[in-house]
């Protein structure tokens, strides 16, 4: 089910909403049941098939976490781990490692056609978050519904943010209705309306000019125009898109009373590689840091071994999200970046902020390129483009491409727009005009899914 579709605004939000704050009467765990209840349900609305994934996934790694409890075997743990990346590996790699064999072999793997499950990166890292904080003896025991809850909450099951354990868990004994309800109820409607917003007007707007580009770029004779207006369109569509979708499953939370980490600080706003990660899916940079870089070695064991651990660490993080070499590619630029940084710091003076602004402007042009392309043919393609081996033509969506613009480098951050916010009386009517505007569009235009969905 999408945020932005009309069946969960009008079909499932209401009555998700409604049953739950009505439960917190009562002031017991039914609330919590009911929730879990309904974040399974819209968890099956795409394609119910795979909600006994979702839920043998949840009883795996539980039953994994109270064996572990009784007998003390990291081994148990560790076998939790293998088998949660190999269920990953199986649904999403299987066709990537069969290509690779038959590249490097000529025998022709056979690969039956499986629907990807939706959110299976997301609820998967969520387990291994929980099983490895177990390892390192930073995870405490959990009771069956606060740990499904805590890998199935629907504003958090899809696409993240990538929430640990220890940010969410604690909160669900929390009454919706305490203290300041009020105020984060309002931000959680603001919140939700900037980043539909987001996603209707700015995203969506950019995917109907970047989507058919890259489509064609499959085969060559790609007009210059046509590739410079995709590659300018699709760095400001994934950040519009996916931190419009950031934005309503923080303010999604808020409504149910509860706090996600933020995931987005303004990233085009940085000049250097690193600081782009600390700006950009904050909750994934976090992951790779604490459960890849660190125990890859991180910089406790001298220069090579952190730049090693640095390439590693992208390069996963890019065939995380997606099964195919251009993710790779993406990945190991992004690495080899970061390694330029470290060595840059090290050995020179820092450059001016604006020129580390437009270096990392031009490195994100580039990469985005290999992330959003079909295949490495086709992101050479569309290079051969950009650098001028093709018809002439015009920006397309040039207007729609100012104004994200002027929003992602010059705007507020959604977070710091509602941070003061109070449930003031004008707010209703501003809400509700909002509200009228965002719907009338959402039903006179398609749909797109959030491009993290594919991941």
């Amino acid at each position: 089910m999408l945020f932005n579709s009309l069946p969960f605004i009008f079909g499932f939000l209401p009555p998700t909403l409604a049953g739950y704050w009505l439960l917190s009467l009562r002031r017991d765990a039914s609330r919590l049941w009911f929730l879990l209840a309904a974040s399974i349900i819209f968890y099956g609305y795409w394609d119910w098939r795979f909600v006994p994934l979702l839920i043998g996934s949840i009883a795996v790694n539980w039953l994994a976490a109270e064996l572990y409890f009784k007998l003390r075997h990291r081994a148990i743990l560790v076998a939790a781990i293998a088998a949660d990346l190999a269920c990953l590996a199986f649904f999403k790699y299987r066709g990537f490692f069969a290509g690779i064999v038959t590249d490097a072999t000529g025998w022709q793997v056979g690969v039956m056609q499986i629907v990807l499950p939706l959110g299976i990166s997301f609820f998967t890292f969520h387990h291994i978050i929980y099983i490895a904080d177990l390892l390192r003896s930073r995870a405490p025991r959990y009771r069956l519904r606060d740990y499904a809850l805590y890998i199935a909450l629907f504003p958090q099951i899809l696409a993240g943010p990538l929430v640990r354990h220890s940010e969410l868990v604690h909160q669900f004994p929390l009454l919706p209705f305490r203290e300041g309800w009020e105020r984060r109820f309002a931000q959680g409607i603001a919140l939700f309306l900037i980043g539909l917003g987001k996603k209707i007007f700015i995203a969506d707007a950019l995917a109907a000019t970047a989507d058919p580009i890259f489509a064609n770029a499959v085969a060559p004779g790609l007009g210059i125009g046509d590739a410079w207006s995709a590659a300018l369109a699709f760095p400001l569509q994934i950040y519009f898109d996916f931190s419009g979708y950031s934005d309503m499953a923080i303010g999604l939370a808020l409504l149910l009373g509860m706090s996600l980490p933020v995931n987005f600080d303004a990233p085009y706003r940085a000049d250097s590689v690193r600081e782009f990660w600390r700006r950009w899916h904050m909750t994934l940079s976090r992951f790779l840091r604490d459960y890849l870089y660190i125990p890859l070695g991180g910089n406790r064991h001298g220069l090579w071994r952190q730049i090693a651990a640095l390439l590693a660490t992208m390069a996963l993080g890019g065939l995380w999200h997606g099964a195919g070499w251009t993710f790779v590619v993406w990945g190991v630029l992004h690495g080899l970046g970061l390694t330029v940084g470290l060595l840059w710091r090290q050995r020179l003076p820092p450059l001016p902020a604006p020129v580390g602004w437009a270096l990392l402007m031009l490195f994100l042009l580039v990469t985005w390129v290999f992330f959003r392309a079909p295949t490495l043919t086709a992101a050479g393609h569309m290079f051969w483009a950009m650098a001028g081996h093709g018809a002439p033509g015009a920006i397309k969506g040039s207007r729609t491409l100012l104004i994200a613009a002027a929003f992602a480098f010059l705007g507020p951050t959604s977070q710091r727009l509602v941070e003061g916010l109070r449930p003031y009386s004008w707010l209703a009517p501003v809400a509700a005009l909002a509200t009228v505007i965002i719907l009338l569009a959402l039903g006179n235009g398609p749909a797109y899914e959030f491009i993290y969905f594919r991941f």
